[in-house]
């Protein structure tokens, strides 16, 4: 049985973010969720935070430390995409997608680090993607603020390790989502051929190893990429 937590998850109104709130609902934690639009599961608390904003984000933090408790377990998942190749991208289309995707990871972190560390105890995990180590053509922003948290969990990890604090990171491989739903067929037939699992995810199969490593018995695991993609990243 695992100790129930008060749980933060960014981007939780859809896709991967949402399944990950559902499974920390159904194992009885106390869940809140961040969203732009849109709410999180049923037993959840939606609060409005753009992660790009550091006063909403704080906001948003002290309203869920009111409502459930100071924040144990922080899953940075909040994302966008702004897919184009390298001599097309724009400087905004690279900034947008860094400011949300590592930008948003850092300020929930920094807010999160201050009730973690006087609990001393803390579980953060971080949501990267199999394309910030395998690299992904017209993606270079993307990739590069999913790489980037690779750095920022060892980081955290060697600046707070000795506080009962871990971070982690969880690479997911393709999932089936609304996102990949709206691929055409031959595409995601071209892509299903590189996944030595001969298939895609499903949201929960990411879900359940998130709060595998925020539970009781991963609290030795820190600085960690834990893929989730069927053996498309191997060797990264």
């Amino acid at each position: 049985m695992t100790t129930p937590r008060t749980v933060l998850v960014t981007g939780g109104n859809r896709g991967i973010g949402y399944a990950i709130a559902e499974e920390f609902v159904a194992q009885g934690h106390r869940v809140a969720v961040t969203a732009r639009s849109g709410s999180g599961p049923e037993g959840s608390l939606t609060v409005r935070a753009d992660v790009t904003d550091a006063a909403a984000v704080d906001a948003a933090f002290t309203e869920v430390e009111a409502a459930l408790g100071p924040i144990e377990v922080l899953v940075a998942n909040a994302g966008i995409t702004r897919d184009t190749l390298l001599m097309r991208m724009t400087e905004d289309d690279f900034d947008a997608v860094i400011d949300t995707n590592l930008g948003g990871a850092f300020r929930v972190v920094k807010r999160a680090s201050k009730g973690m560390l006087k609990a001393r105890f803390g579980r953060i995990v971080l949501i990267s993607s199999v394309a910030g180590l395998l690299g992904s053509a017209g993606q270079v922003n993307y990739a590069s603020s999913k790489s980037g948290l690779v750095g920022m969990a060892r980081s955290i990890t060697r600046e707070l390790g000795a506080r009962g604090i871990t971070a982690n990171v969880v690479a997911p491989g393709i999932i089936e989502t609304d996102m990949t739903a709206e691929l055409p067929e031959a595409t995601l037939a071209d892509y299903k051929k590189s996944i030595p699992a001969g298939r895609f995810a499903t949201a929960s199969e990411v879900a359940k190893v998130v709060t595998w490593l925020a539970g009781d018995d991963s609290g030795y695991i820190s600085g960690a990429v834990i893929p989730v993609d069927g053996g498309l990243g191997m060797g990264h």
